[in-house]
């Protein structure tokens, strides 16, 4: 057993367990890997995550281990771990734009960047994916803030404002649109798909809900009864997305898979009512292998990205009020994302924003298991 210090932070509506990389780097050989702390400490191979700090949702179950960045430009670097919960197994291939949130206020609360006098901001790179995001957050004076009253969609909890911005997440068409494809068809059995697959943000393969005889405004309760489906559609995004072969694992995690369609009127998981007029697309997100109680960042980037491309699944359902604004509903109330595009039309940033709020510093006892094949070194 070691002692492992670690800081639980909420990101919009996700919960995640950071780690300066000064404080987990000595144990990871010792302890046969990054997979085998992170799910020694979470307590997965179990649905409930008794003997750990796991949540037993794929929106609690997250990591991060903060570094420093040597990189110009770069103020921390950050892996991102998706810790699986029944499995004792990390996916180590996407991005969370909620934990990268409060990796902003984690950095500037732990003095891993210098505290502006009006606004702090943060730059990060995530390893996983290369992705380059920008965190800001106001500082008055030089004051660090340790809470606040900003809100999000999907919980009533209150937090620090923080404003996310991902930069240049589509590096050019060839890499936004892998497949070369705005729709592409998928059969199943007897019945086809519509989709338009996309790599910004994360890797997403959004699908159109009439397919599915949805609008994508329904509850997560009717959504879950489609997961099966969804999950074979993401097996062949993949294989035509270049993220896998057939001989090779399926990942649980990329590409992100959803549905979307045109506004309709809905009420949210708290009860809220949404009228169609309120919002440009309505979206449902699986996260893991089980509809997403509101929707990941990195999928509202990815939405953001398919919005410009004509004749895809997005643009066809939509309704753009406002060029450069997309607002997205879903299950759990209406997301509102800001993005630019070049003069190509190839989107240039996306800005969201969230509610971060640190929720404890603290030391865990690990108790590594036998070590796991193939398991992350760094």
């Amino acid at each position: 057993m070691f002692t492992l210090r670690g800081t639980w932070m909420r990101g919009g509506t996700s919960k995640c367990w950071l780690f300066n990389a000064v404080d987990i780097d000595p144990y990871i050989a010792d302890a046969g890997g990054l997979d085998n702390i992170l799910t020694a400490a979470f307590g997965s191979g179990d649905p409930r995550q008794l003997d750990g700090v796991g949540g037993g949702s794929s929106t609690t179950s997250k990591a991060a281990i903060v570094r420093r960045s040597g990189a110009p430009g770069i103020d921390v670097d950050y892996l991102f771990a998706q810790v699986a919960i029944e499995n004792r197994t990390v996916e180590w291939g996407s991005n969370c734009g909620n934990c990268a949130t409060a990796i902003g206020l984690y950095a500037v609360q732990t003095g891993l960047v210098a505290v502006d006098d009006h606004v702090t901001v943060v730059r990060m790179r995530n390893e996983n994916t290369g992705a380059i995001l920008a965190a800001e957050i106001a500082t008055p004076g030089g004051r660090i803030p340790a809470e606040g009253d900003a809100s999000v969609p999907g919980t009533t909890a209150l937090g620090v404002p923080v404003g996310l911005t991902f930069t240049d997440p589509a590096s050019d068409r060839v890499t936004m649109l892998p497949t070369g494809a705005e729709i592409d068809r998928v059969t199943l059995g007897d019945r086809g798909f519509r989709g338009t697959f996309v790599r910004a943000g994360a890797p997403a393969a959004l699908f159109d809900a009439a397919d599915f005889g949805l609008t994508a405004s329904e509850t997560n309760d009717v959504v879950a009864s489609h997961v099966p489906t969804l999950i074979a559609l993401r097996r062949q995004a993949a294989l035509r997305m270049g993220l896998s072969k057939p001989e090779q694992p399926v990942s649980h995690a990329i590409p992100k898979v959803g549905i979307v369609g045109p506004p309709r009127d809905y009420v949210t998981t708290t009860g809220e009512h949404v009228a169609a007029a309120d919002y440009d697309i309505s979206v449902r997100m699986l996260s893991m292998m089980a509809p997403h109680p509101a929707i990941g960042l990195t999928s509202a980037v990815a939405v953001a990205a398919a919005a410009t491309v004509e004749g895809g699944v997005v643009t066809t359902n939509a309704r753009i009020g406002w060029p450069g604004s997309l607002r997205i509903g879903t299950a759990a109330g209406v997301l509102d994302v800001d993005y630019t595009v070049d003069h190509d039309g190839l989107l240039h940033a996306v800005t969201l924003h969230r509610a971060v709020r640190r929720i404890a510093t603290a030391d865990l006892f690990v108790v590594p298991m036998p070590a796991l094949v193939g398991a992350h070194s760094a």
